[in-house]
């Protein structure tokens, strides 16, 4: 019996743990396909989980990747599932999300950020809807912004401890490694807002590729959300920037607009075994990022 070319490579593809030696692959995968992470992002994957990112390899050469994060024992999240233009349609995306759910397999919840083109493979994997979110941009202007008397002050360090205790209750799990290292990569993007010594509602912000990326976005209410992004952005006119921002308040949506920005795409966000800690996502106005969560 002869062999199918197909089948000899196939066989070729392999699957390994993925190291800071393939940080450089990686951003090259990314960036070819227009993703916005940088080499600092690639490198929080691997700092968030050291043995829970992979690659697919063909004679040394990386042609895919996943990432995995846990959070807590609560849920882990799955992203950056990227496979290289040429070696696309073999089935080598599914087989990295194979290998992910089996990183994952003694966590009570994955989840993931899907774009509509992700969407159908995923359910098929019995991942179930969660809510919707739009990716939108702009170049800031400043028209719009809601400037006057905001009592939106930047985020120092010590205020990083408040923060991450209302984040978790938001978000669902305790993320304050990726939060500091989000301050410590941007924290001209970092704002809070008090109310009688309480934090009502903080932003943070990340440099990208492509675009500045403005989130996670949280607050009690829209218009302290409103606030938070008006501080953050009104210095930075000119600038490329995205958020991911929810659909819970139509409102939310159509004031971003107001300030310029338009949807990009569009993600689901779903879940696979149960969500038992979906945080409070009415509270959560731009989210960090469909690779994190």
């Amino acid at each position: 019996m002869i062999e199918s070319p197909q089948h000899n490579r196939d066989a070729r593809v392999r699957f390994r743990d993925m190291t800071q030696a393939d940080i450089a692959a990686g951003l090259a995968l990314s960036c070819a396909a227009r993703w916005n992470q940088t080499e600092r992002d690639w490198g929080l994957f691997l700092r968030l989980s050291p043995e829970g990112c992979r690659v697919a390899v063909v004679d040394e050469r990386v042609i895919g990747t996943v990432a995995t994060a846990r959070y807590e024992d609560r849920f882990a999240w799955i992203g950056m599932v990227l496979v290289d233009q040429a070696e696309r349609g073999q089935g080598i995306g599914a087989r990295l999300m194979a290998e992910a759910l089996d990183v994952l397999k003694d966590m009570p919840s994955i989840r993931l950020d899907a774009t509509p083109a992700g969407h159908a493979v995923y359910q098929k994997l019995d991942f179930v809807d969660e809510y919707h979110l739009s990716r939108m941009e702009t170049a800031v202007s400043g028209a719009g912004l809601t400037l006057g008397r905001n009592p939106a002050r930047p985020m120092t360090k010590g205020d990083l401890p408040a923060v991450a205790i209302f984040d978790r209750q938001v978000f669902g799990a305790d993320r304050s490694l990726t939060l500091e290292w989000m301050f410590d990569g941007a924290p001209e993007y970092a704002w809070v807002i008090e109310e009688r010594g309480q934090i009502v509602g903080y932003t943070f912000g990340r440099r990208g590729f492509n675009f500045e990326h403005l989130g996670p976005v949280v607050a009690h209410d829209q218009q302290t959300a409103r606030r938070l992004v008006s501080a953050c952005l009104s210095p930075q006119a000119g600038k490329p920037f995205i958020i991911d921002a929810s659909h819970y308040e139509t409102d939310w949506r159509s004031w971003l607009e107001s300030i310029g920005f338009r949807e990009q795409r569009p993600f689901i966000r779903m879940f696979y075994r149960d969500n038992p800690y979906p945080g409070l996502p009415p509270k959560q106005f731009g989210i960090l990022g469909p690779e994190f969560g």
